[in-house]
């Protein structure tokens, strides 16, 4: 091997410290700071409600009473709307917000991180989350934070075949007291070809590898995902974990009210991926 001088090696440090002598660090290939006096259509698609999964109670609608940025923030804020009818004529009583970036970003593999703000309440079902192209479970599904509205505890699962709906790859992760999930959290994934590690604040709370993936059922982890944000209310996961059946699934009438006094409601100040 060369040796390098003094003066030679002085000369590569600020290159390294830069990073720019490193072919391997991350490049920002998606970065939303919701700086803008509205919602980006050109990254974001705003989805309403057709056909509605895990018996929600919400129907997503394209309203900035729902969907909103405020303060360089995206605000997601559910409405009690009785009678609501979707243009299929399925009625609800409440109203939310779902973003997502099919066919505008996607990526395979790279770290995709969002800084949110939680609200408390149960049967709340805030969900950071990216999710394959094709028929579902086939293509994957990589929830990078979940809540059902208890504030002292996030999710992270994997869906795929084989290994979808009340899936084996989960893990709830207990948040240090006293910054329980109502505060700043920055909620983040590194997807690589052989394992998937999520992190909040950078402390790593889940590791899945391919081989334990493979126990259950085929990869599908190395086709390109796009990133969608959402607040649900009620459904199958909620009411699995709070037990309540009225007045509406999962979502009990403590919820109900703070929803109609405006309460319920998380805030994104930003998503970013990076890819090597």
């Amino acid at each position: 091997m060369r040796h390098l001088t003094g003066i030679a090696v002085l000369a590569l440090l600020p290159l390294v410290a830069t990073g720019r002598a490193d072919p391997q660090a991350a490049a920002v290939t998606f970065a939303e700071e919701f700086s803008g006096p509205d919602l980006d259509r050109t990254r974001w698609n705003v989805i309403t409600t057709g056909r509605t999964v895990n018996d929600e109670q919400q129907a997503y609608v394209d309203s900035p009473e729902v969907l909103s940025i405020e303060d360089g923030m995206l605000v997601i804020q559910p409405r009690f709307r009785p009678g609501f009818k979707t243009p299929e004529g399925r009625a609800f009583d409440f109203v939310s917000g779902r973003i997502d970036t099919r066919d505008k970003f996607s990526f395979t593999y790279g770290r995709a991180a969002a800084r949110m703000k939680l609200a408390a309440g149960a049967g709340l079902w805030p969900a950071f989350w990216a999710l394959g192209g094709g028929r579902w479970p086939d293509t994957g599904e990589i929830d990078i934070m979940e809540n059902v509205g208890d504030a002292g505890w996030t999710s992270v699962a994997l869906h795929g075949p084989g290994y979808s709906g009340d899936t084996p790859l989960v893990r709830r992760t207990p948040m240090p007291a006293p910054a329980d999930a109502t505060a700043w959290h920055v909620y983040a994934v590194d997807w690589s070809t052989d394992a998937l590690v999520f992190t909040v604040d950078g402390r790593e709370v889940y590791r899945a590898t391919r081989e334990m993936v493979e126990r259950f059922g085929r990869w599908s982890f190395d086709n390109p995902k796009h990133l969608i944000l959402n607040l649900a209310l009620g459904g199958n996961y909620p009411a699995a974990v709070n037990r309540t059946a009225v007045p509406y699934h999962g979502l009990p009438d403590s919820t109900v009210r703070a929803i109609q006094r405006s309460e319920a409601r998380i805030l994104v100040d930003w998503v970013r991926v990076s890819t090597k």
